[in-house]
């Protein structure tokens, strides 16, 4: 009898155990981004809305806040366990002594334009990066892409960061408001804003980023622009769950480069894309071919955006910096082959919020 108790003892505890196991599994993993309808972030978008995630096994919620820097303050606080932004983030936050990897990239370009206003006297006369004395650039704030690029671009041009005002802005409404009503000279943002202020010719183009062509010749090599990043150690504990995430994402990297983008808009919300939906396709059919096919980083890439950084002024320095730990094509080589091949699922709203 003894020994009997001491079993269903241990079956008890078994249980219990495993119970506590599956409750936890079942805690949600949150992804933020700098602002869901921009068209740099879609892979996570896409794989919440497909049911990409919950096919692979995970439960995860992606959300929105309005610019990219708030998101990594909030993946180092431990408030989420993923971060969807750009790859600069990963050395920026090394260098001040923080543990973060790309673990899957999105685009092999920036994704940004930097662009001059037509309602703005100033804007008008810009016909260079050379002309940015004395000028307003918006950006979505200080400490983000937008903003270190625009730095290298002007310092690039000879222009010295005293020399014009940084506005952030933190949302695309607000940057476009700032575009159609002259407040800012010029600025950079991603795709669908700089196709909808090119088309209503509120704007026109000083730097084109947004294609792998046009970010080699402005930022001077191969890039690497949106990607997922994660502390190294919650990669270490959850390694299971990362290669389920990264799973997913490249299974919305294949859809997004196998499908055309008429087809890809009709899956997603307006919340998403916006009430002009046009401009959301055709800014999505010319933003296509600069998503990488399988989630890898280009070679060469981190290099280059380390350069960007230092000439930039955003104080970080190459000896400080380890380029190869800060990312990894460990899980995007995990990935299973077969998953391109799997038919559109039911697109699916609970994810995103």
């Amino acid at each position: 009898m003894l020994f009997r108790a001491q079993q269903l003892g241990r079956a008890l505890m078994l249980c219990i155990a495993l119970g506590a196991a599956a409750q936890a599994r079942a805690e949600p993993i949150r992804l933020m981004m700098g602002g869901m309808s921009k068209i740099v972030y879609l892979p996570a978008v896409l794989a919440a809305q497909l049911g990409y995630f919950r096919d692979a096994g995970i439960d995860v919620q992606v959300v929105s806040l309005p610019a990219g820097i708030d998101t990594s303050t909030e993946l180092i606080a431990g408030a989420i366990e993923g971060a969807v932004g750009f790859y600069d983030h990963t050395i920026d936050l090394q260098s001040r002594g923080e543990d973060v990897l790309s673990v899957v990239v999105f685009q092999r370009a920036a994704g940004l334009a930097e662009l001059a206003s037509t309602r703005s006297a100033a804007g008008r006369a810009m016909q260079s990066m050379a002309d940015a004395r004395g000028k307003r650039f918006g950006v979505t704030g200080f400490g983000s892409s937008t903003w270190v690029i625009t730095r290298y671009l002007a310092t690039r041009a000879g222009v010295a960061p005293g020399d014009y005002t940084v506005v952030p802005l933190a949302t695309d409404t607000r940057f476009a408001d700032a575009i159609e009503h002259g407040s800012i000279d010029a600025g950079m943002v991603e795709e669908p804003t700089a196709t909808r202020l090119l088309t209503s010719r509120a704007a026109r183009v000083l730097a084109d980023m947004r294609s792998v062509e046009g970010t080699q010749h402005w930022l001077g090599g191969p890039y690497a622009g949106a990607c997922l990043y994660l502390r190294r150690s919650w990669v270490r504990e959850h390694r299971r769950e990362t290669q389920q995430m990264v799973q997913a994402l490249v299974r919305a990297l294949r859809y997004i480069g196998s499908h055309p983008a008429a087809d890809i808009v009709a899956l997603l919300p307006p919340g998403v894309t916006g009430s002009d939906r046009a401009a959301y396709t055709r800014a999505l059919a010319d933003a296509q071919p600069a998503f990488s096919p399988d989630g890898t980083m280009p070679p060469g890439a981190p290099q280059t955006v380390l350069n960007v950084l230092m000439t930039a002024g955003s104080r970080v320095s190459a000896k400080h910096v380890d380029l190869s730990q800060t990312w990894t094509d460990e899980f995007v080589t995990g990935v299973q082959p077969g998953v391109q091949s799997a038919p559109t699922p039911t697109p699916t709203q609970q994810t995103t919020q």
